[in-house]
C-alpha cells in the first residue's frame, strides 16, 4: 500500500455472516490460513470475530466506518465502539464504508481518520465504494490519499476508469463481490476457462483479479470454499484467459447501489 504497509492478497469477508456464527467461521478461516478478516460496524458481527481472532495479534484486521457516523467527532467514537467490539487497541485498516454525498461529510470524516493513523490506533486508513470525485476532495482537502478503495468489482463490473483513477494516485483497489454475488459463476466463459485450467469457476475469477492487482474478500461460510478460493492464490490463467475475462464487462453491470446517488 501507499504507506508503505502490506497487505493479504485474498481475504476472508464477512458480510452476512451472523455474529451468532462468525467466531466459528473466523477460526475456520484462520485455520485454514487466512491472514486477513475484513468486517464492519454494519455487518453487527465484530464481537464475533474478535472471539474467532482469539486474541492474535498476526492477522489483519479491517473494519469499516457506518454511514450514519459520518463525521469528524461522530467518526472518532464510532472508531472507539468498533475497538471496543474487537477487544484491540489498534486495527490493520480502518475505512469510511460510504462516501454518502448526500450528507457532505466525507471531507471531515477523512480527516478523523488521518488523525487515528497518526495516533496509531488506525495503521492504515482508506476507504470503500469512494467515486473519483470523491478520492480528489479528500486529497484536495488533506493531501494524505487512502492508501486502499474497497469497490464493487468483479468481471461484470470492472470499474475500469476508477482503476486508472486509483493507479495514478498509488491507491490499492480491493474488491468486494468478486464473484458478482455467484452471478458470474456459471457464465460459459467462466466455465470453460475453469475446465481448461483444472480449477473451479470462483478460482477462475479470484485468479483474475489477482491478475490485475486487485485485492480480494470472497465470503463463503462452508470450510471447503473458504479452502478453495484461498487456492485461487495458486491458479495462474494464460493470456487469452485474461482476455475473455476482461471481455465480460459490462458497464451497466453493478449489482450494488451507487454510491453517487446516495
Amino acid at each position: 500500500m501507499n504507506d508503505g504497509r502490506s497487505i493479504p492478497a485474498i481475504g476472508f469477508g464477512t458480510y452476512l455472516v451472523p455474529n451468532d456464527d462468525a467466531a466459528r467461521i473466523t477460526r475456520e478461516a484462520l485455520d485454514i490460513g487466512y491472514e486477513l478478516v475484513d468486517t464492519a460496524a454494519f455487518y453487527g458481527n465484530e464481537s464475533g470475530v474478535a472471539e474467532g481472532l482469539g486474541g492474535r495479534d498476526d492477522i489483519f484486521v479491517t473494519t469499516k466506518l457506518w454511514r450514519s457516523d459520518m463525521g469528524h467527532d461522530s467518526a472518532l467514537r464510532a472508531f472507539d465502539q468498533s475497538l471496543e467490539q474487537l477487544g484491540r487497541d489498534s486495527v490493520d485498516l480502518y475505512l469510511i464504508h460510504w462516501p454518502m454525498p448526500s450528507i457532505g461529510k466525507h471531507v471531515e470524516t477523512w480527516k478523523a481518520l488521518v488523525r487515528l493513523r497518526e495516533e496509531g490506533r488506525a495503521r492504515s486508513i482508506g476507504v470503500s465504494n469512494f467515486g473519483s470525485d470523491h478520492l480528489r476532495d479528500v486529497l484536495d482537502a488533506t493531501g494524505v490519499a487512502p492508501a486502499l478503495n474497497q469497490i464493487e468489482l468483479h468481471p461484470g463490473f470492472q470499474q475500469r476508469e476508477l482503476r486508472a483513477f486509483h493507479a495514478d494516485h498509488g491507491i490499492l483497489t480491493q474488491s468486494w463481490a468478486p464473484l458478482g454475488q455467484g452471478t458470474m459463476l456459471e457464465h460459459p466463459e467462466i466455465v470453460r476457462i475453469a475446465a481448461a485450467r483444472g480449477c473451479t469457476p470462483a478460482q477462475a475469477i479470484l485468479a483474475w483479479h489477482l491478475h490485475h492487482g486487485l485485492a480480494v474478500i470472497p465470503k463463503a461460510s462452508a470450510r471447503e470454499r473458504l479452502a478453495a478460493n484461498l487456492a485461487a492464490g495458486d491458479v495462474t490463467l494464460q493470456t487469452a484467459d485474461i482476455a475473455a475475462i476482461d471481455a465480460l464487462d459490462d458497464p451497466a453491470g453493478r449489482l450494488g447501489p451507487d454510491p453517487a446517488r446516495l
